[in-house]
């Protein structure tokens, strides 16, 4: 039995939201994008059912929510209205939506800086072996 993607159904508003919260993300090419995606299920598929669904579903809201105000999707709007919605989300006084918020970006930046890539950009040189390995 082939497994759906866990990220399919909300590919576009994942890498919105994602290239809006770690702002190097929105230039990765579709391998780089499918490298970082593929970070997060192998992360996401060994947490429950009901928090993948959630997460999902938090997702989808995120997408839809702007066009109370922009009268456009979050993959609609332009880099300053993205930052200026996450900035109130992230703000949010309802404690559901600043942890669903917090764990998004958690998601996003597992997802980026885990890459080989990403870590050799920054300088990042750890090693299993801890200090003996950089001797």
């Amino acid at each position: 039995m082939i497994q759906q993607s866990l990220l399919a159904p909300v590919r576009p508003a994942f890498r919105a939201l994602a290239g809006a919260i770690v702002p190097p993300a929105a230039s990765l090419d579709e391998g780089q994008w499918e490298e970082l995606e593929a970070i997060v299920e192998d992360y996401l598929s060994r947490r429950p059912a009901a928090l993948r669904r959630q997460l999902r579903l938090f997702i989808r809201v995120l997408q839809v929510l702007p066009m109370a105000r922009y009268r456009k999707p979050f993959t609609g709007l332009d880099r300053d209205r993205r930052a200026r919605f996450l900035s109130a989300i992230q703000d949010s006084p309802v404690l559901l939506i600043r942890r669903g918020f917090w764990g998004l970006r958690t998601m996003a930046y597992l997802g980026y800086y885990s890459r080989a890539a990403a870590a050799a950009e920054i300088g990042y040189r750890a090693h299993a072996r801890g200090w003996e390995a950089r001797r």
